[in-house]
């Protein structure tokens, strides 16, 4: 039984190190109620979604160099707000402001960047003319509102208004639009709102788990027992979540939520979506009226279109299961049929879109929502993804440490080694005599 007892121990403690291999992801994974101030030399910036992320050397009092890594936004948003790779070119000397990872050393979340010849950057600081606020089209250029056919011309750059922290260094405040953060206090909390959940001073913030109270509250929506099942072991925080393991979510989600440039283009038979989120590329088939017998399942479904006077409307099924959204722990079935609207506003220079996503396996009632992009202030542009969380860059050797962490190679060998002895542990116990 002693035998016995240890030999479960052990596969329970090497699994546990195994699964710590892969580290949890997202504001959360940041403690913002701690500040700590590096100086350091640049040695690498990977511009990349879902989050950039620069490296620095940083040399103490005795000479002695440590490498340390310091989590930015996303590449694309990024853009669209004028930072580029030149900034922080290679042997760049920079003092950087932020919060602590909670569980990688020497790694940080970049709220400021102080450069030595005195330039500063907040996290969300704008080094461009910032787009105009949805509905602003004085400064876009004229486009065609209709086609030659008659039809709304949507065809364009679009992307939603960039949206951050009241506070421009992102570490306290609500989460609002860029056109909003304007009006307001900095760090502030307007009236019907609330404090984004991980920024400094909210309870997920301060809870003794915090990881574990951002991402794995209960759903937010009503589900069914199956849809129940579906999510109760879904872990958002790590590669449970599409995101990051760099897919996309949904057609819904991905279309607005990091502010990512979009592409549509618009044939008489056919209009297509690029999203600038993960990449993800939809057909609107149109003169279509019935959706293949044989569709196959993708993460981007099949989609038909159909003009109700000046309003896109399209219909789309075939989808795998996955995630409707991660935060709010929301499931959905490849019994998902999702109905849009799309209407463009010529004189706003913007389209919005409202929608239902109906799925009776794993939804209650419908999912419904609503958002609106406007003409991009940057052109398309594909940009990689790839999540660094938990991982070397790809010009470093992925068995080395992440600035100070186990190389995975090393945890998983271990962890299988360790499950190895405790079988044959078991094997023994077994083989002896009065053995249960």
């Amino acid at each position: 039984m002693r035998a016995k007892r240890t030999a479960a121990g052990v596969i329970a403690i090497c699994l546990g190190v195994a699964s710590g291999a892969t580290a949890h992801h997202g504001i959360i994974n940041f403690d913002l109620n701690r500040e700590i101030q590096i100086t350091g030399t640049v040695t690498l910036l990977r511009l990349v979604n879902p989050h950039s992320w620069l490296h620095l050397d940083v040399v103490d009092a005795n000479g002695t160099v440590t490498k340390w890594r310091c989590e930015l936004r996303g590449a694309s948003v990024l853009r669209r707000s004028g930072w580029s790779a030149d900034m922080f070119a290679a042997g760049t000397k920079v003092t950087i402001t932020g919060a602590p990872d909670r569980f990688t050393p020497n790694t940080c979340y970049l709220a400021t960047a102080v450069f030595s010849d005195g330039r500063r950057v907040d996290r969300y600081g704008q080094l461009r003319a910032a787009a105009p606020a949805a509905g602003d089209s004085s400064a876009l250029p004229p486009r065609p509102a209709r086609r030659p056919d008659g039809r709304p011309n949507l065809e364009g750059d679009w992307a939603a208004e960039q949206r951050m922290l009241t506070d421009p260094r992102g570490i306290s405040g609500a989460f609002v639009p860029l056109s909003v953060a304007k009006k307001v206090e900095p760090g502030s909390v307007p009236a019907g709102m609330q404090a984004f959940p991980g920024a400094k001073g909210t309870a997920a913030s301060l809870a003794e788990n915090p990881v574990d109270t951002f991402w794995n509250r209960p759903s937010a929506f009503p589900l069914t027992p199956a849809g129940q099942q579906a999510i109760a072991s879904f872990d958002g925080g790590s590669t449970d979540n599409p995101r990051l393991r760099c897919e996309p979510t949904n057609i819904l989600f991905d279309w607005s939520f990091e502010a990512d440039v979009n592409r549509i283009t618009q044939a008489d038979d056919r209009i297509t979506l690029l999203y600038g989120s993960m990449n993800l590329e939809r057909t609107i088939h149109l003169g279509v009226t019935e959706h293949p017998k044989d569709v196959e399942p993708t993460r981007a479904g099949h989609s038909i279109g159909r003009w109700e006077g000046d309003v896109l409307v399209v219909e789309t099924i075939g989808f795998e299961p996955g995630i409707l959204s991660a935060d709010a722990r929301i499931p959905h079935s490849n019994q998902l049929r999702v109905t849009e609207r799309f209407t463009l506003d010529p004189d706003k220079g913007t389209i919005a879109r409202i929608y239902v996503a109906e799925d009776p396996l794993y939804l209650q009632k419908p999912f419904t929502g609503a958002d609106t992009v406007q003409v991009a202030d940057v052109p398309y542009q594909r940009t990689d993804c790839d999540d660094q969380s938990y991982k070397t860059t790809k010009t470093e050797d992925a068995s080395a440490p992440v600035d100070g962490a186990t190389p995975r190679w090393l945890v998983w060998g271990g962890a299988f080694v360790a499950v190895g002895i405790a079988v044959l542990a078991l094997m023994r116990l077994r083989g002896r005599p009065g053995a249960a």
